[in-house]
Order: C-alpha cells, then structure tokens, then sequence
C-alpha cells in the first residue's frame, strides 16, 4: 500500500500548500479558517460500532448509549456476539442498530489488515457489511487509517461548502463532487477537511447575521 498516510499536522499543511498552490478557492477558504483539524481517531471494530450508534441521533444520545455499550464491554466484537439483539437493544439501541452490530462483529473484519490495503478495497471491505454505508466506510479510512487520498462525495455538509465556494447555483450531488475532488488529488482527504472547516465559517457567519 503506497497510499500517502496523514499523520500528524505537517502533513495537514503539506497538502493545504499543495492544493492552495494549485486552486486559488483553496487558498481563499484557507486564508479563512486558518490551520485544519487533524481529527484522526482509533481504528478498529469499535471506532466502526461507534459509527453505527451515532447514526441519525444526536450527540448526546449517542454519547449516553455508547456508554452502555461500553460498560457491557462491547468496544470487542466477541462481547457483541455473545449478546442477543434484544439485549443490544436494552442497552439503547434501535432494532435495526442492534442487527448492524451484530452483523459488524459476525462478519470477523482483520482491522490490522485494512492498515496495509488500498482505500478502494477498505472501503470495498466495509461496506460488504450490513449497516456499513459508503459515507461510513470512508469516514473510516479518511480518520481512523489516516488515508489522505478518500473524500466523502455524498456529505451534504462538502457539498453545501463547494456550492458556496466555487459559486455554483446549485448544490453538486455525489457525482459532481467525484469530478471535481479529483482536481485535489492525491489530497483528497485535506481538501475534505478544509470544506468542512469552510462549512463551519459560513454557517458561524449566518448565526451572527
């Protein structure tokens, strides 16, 4: 695997002078939100479980029912197999969260082997998973394996930030974004972190308007 790996904030400004050189949106958006956010995060069977907890509630609820789930050891896929869905379910999740969570820890994913795959085959990987979607699996190699060639063409939140960007009347959907993140390649990832930042900016601006 000869992916290039952030890991750590030089190689956040590494990318961001790669793409500001080449993209002067890039470096107007940047000039705005100043130094990015590293954001990286354990990988593992955990880091994807949580995922699936925080799907469509908030972060408070997520947070609480995490922390059932922790308490119940279930952060290893063993634990998790051991228990019925019912139980998953007593400890708050929804019927269909508590199935995701057993078909993650069924389907026996060698998370030191995705460390050393391609991106297209992690995300492959993931998503072969029942309740593992592509935004997730994504998210997943971006953050907790480091990748800094992955963006998320589907998040609403990138798409809103290029449509403000670059001035486009229309928010691009998924397809659109593939085309044009592949001008930030093989900082895919970076530019990524910097929509997101931007989003953050413009939305801060319209709250104090």
């Amino acid at each position: 695997m000869d992916e290039r790996v952030i890991l750590g904030a030089e190689c956040l400004a590494e990318g961001m002078a790669w793409l500001s050189e080449r993209d002067v949106k890039m470096a107007e958006a940047y000039a705005l939100t100043g130094p990015l956010p590293l954001r990286l995060k354990p990988d593992g069977f955990g880091a994807l479980l949580s995922a699936i907890v925080s799907q469509q509630v908030s972060v408070a609820s997520a947070r609480a029912i995490w922390d059932r789930l922790g308490e119940a050891g279930c952060g290893r896929p063993e634990a998790v197999d051991r228990l019925s869905e019912d139980a998953l379910r007593a400890l708050g999740l929804s019927r269909q969260k508590a199935a995701y969570a057993k078909a993650l820890a069924g389907a026996r994913i060698d998370y030191e082997a995705l460390r050393a795959l391609p991106s297209a085959d992690v995300i492959r990987i993931l998503t072969a998973v029942k309740g593992i979607g592509l935004w997730t699996a994504e998210i997943y190699a971006m953050f907790s394996l480091g990748r800094a060639d992955v963006f998320a063409h589907g998040d609403l939140a990138l798409q809103e930030a290029a449509r403000v960007l670059y001035g486009l009347k229309a928010r691009p959907g998924a397809a659109e974004m593939r085309a044009m993140a592949a001008h930030w390649a093989p900082w895919r990832a970076v530019a990524a972190r910097l929509l997101w930042a931007y989003y953050k900016e413009i939305k801060d601006r319209e709250g104090s308007l």
